[in-house]
């Protein structure tokens, strides 16, 4: 009667061991990933509130009572996520007011005057007398203005851009006279960093107020950066309208003494010649028997550079036509940092009719952009009623059925 009794005594004391070892296992996890600080590599806020990867731990709930929000105020920590929703008009625009900068205390208050002379620290003598000095066929040219700020954490080592507003844009629709604009900013000469601001409806004054904080940028190498901001206007139904766009390189910008304001002139986008647009080298064959066509895409060369950052992504979409309705498409690889790429790809079309007489292909040279549309690089069509190399390429394919044929064409604009 003794040992079973031992046993059961033994058995009870490991049951519990065993469960408060599995326990505590337990809390230590638990502990161990809520210390943990997400690796994110930028932080998009809106409203210039700066939020570091520690402060969203605490889970914050939007469009809360407002019972709750007045009795939450006096116990809200000034970095806490707050969006102040019912102060926005119908457009998303905040109402014009002297802007405030939380982080320097030194800043708070601005008035204009002093907005201008923080700026003098910044911009060069020439850029103030281009400026000041605008004639009046350059001010009906104007595209705008576009505010922000740049400053340095260097507690965090994080570069932080806040996009404040851009003022006097043009109406890129003509009926309600009026834009619906977006930025794009890039970090050059990497691409690394691609982040773009959300779109306001309707108006040529955005007050976009959206700050992006990027992490793992050590501040000796602020000075090689450069910003490229690419102002655009939202189309529902095509492709979106270039506003224009600004480059602010950083080399000489002191950003160790706090927030930096600063505004640029919108100036025009860098456009492409056409003559500059690049060749493609393609191959085509068809074989009557089969009523199939055969497209090699094999090379590019001479490509322009997609932006002001340098050389581009370059991939070549593929669509077939018949009686102008695009019945099969195909794409290639991407070809990474290059002006003269090779695909080598191969590509097999079946002709729903007897001939190529109602058939037409097109090239599309695209440079491939993660953070948004992919731009159009170069167009080349082939068909019966293309003109130039386009055309006699076709004619030849034709007349020599079963016979692979390569020809350079230049390409067009997009």
């Amino acid at each position: 009667d003794e040992i079973p009794t031992v046993v059961g005594i033994f058995s009870a004391f490991g049951l519990v061991f065993s469960v408060s070892l599995f326990a505590w296992i337990c809390c230590q996890r638990k502990s161990s990933k809520s210390n943990k600080t997400p690796p994110y590599k930028f932080v998009h806020v809106l409203k210039g509130v700066d939020i570091y990867p520690e402060n969203l731990n605490s889970k914050k709930k939007f469009g809360a009572d407002d019972k709750s929000e007045a009795k939450n105020k006096s116990a809200m920590p000034k970095n806490s996520l707050h969006l102040d929703l019912e102060k926005r008009d119908l457009n998303g625009n905040f109402p014009k007011t002297t802007p405030k900068i939380q982080s320097s205390p030194g800043l708070e208050n601005l008035s204009p005057k002093h907005f201008a002379e923080r700026k003098k620290d910044s911009v060069s003598p020439d850029s103030l007398k281009s400026i000041t000095s605008l004639s009046s066929e350059d001010k009906q040219d104007k595209l705008g203005t576009l505010f922000f700020s740049l400053e340095y954490n260097f507690e965090k080592k994080a570069f932080v851009v806040n996009i404040k507003e851009a003022r006097g844009l043009p109406a890129m629709d003509e009926q309600s006279l009026t834009s619906d604009p977006y930025i794009k900013m890039t970090i050059l000469p990497e691409k690394k960093h691609k982040v773009k601001t959300r779109v306001l409806r309707k108006t040529l004054d955005p007050a976009f107020d959206e700050t992006f904080t990027f992490y793992g940028i050590p501040y000796s190498q602020i000075q090689d950066l450069t910003l490229h901001f690419m102002i655009l206007s939202f189309d529902r139904f095509s492709r979106d309208d270039v506003i224009g766009e600004v480059l602010i390189p950083l080399a000489g910008i002191e950003l160790s003494e706090g927030r930096l304001l600063m505004d640029r002139e919108i100036i025009k986008r860098n456009v492409r010649k056409s003559s500059g647009r690049g060749e493609l080298l393609i191959s085509l064959c068809y074989q009557s028997t089969t009523n199939t066509l055969t497209v090699v895409v094999l090379k590019a060369r001479h490509l322009p550079k997609s932006d002001v950052s340098g050389l581009s992504d370059p991939y070549v979409k593929v669509n077939l036509y018949h009686a102008k309705k695009r019945i099969s498409k195909k794409k290639t690889h991407v070809k990474k940092c290059t002006p003269n790429a090779v695909f080598n790809e191969l590509f097999v079309f079946d002709i729903p009719c007897e001939g190529l007489d109602d058939i037409s292909i097109e090239f599309l040279v695209l440079d491939s952009d993660r953070g948004s549309r992919n731009e159009v690089i170069g167009r080349l069509t082939l068909g019966s009623s293309a003109e130039g190399t386009g055309g006699e390429h076709w004619k030849e394919i034709c007349e020599y059925p079963r016979r692979q044929i390569a020809k350079w064409h230049m390409l067009c604009d997009g």
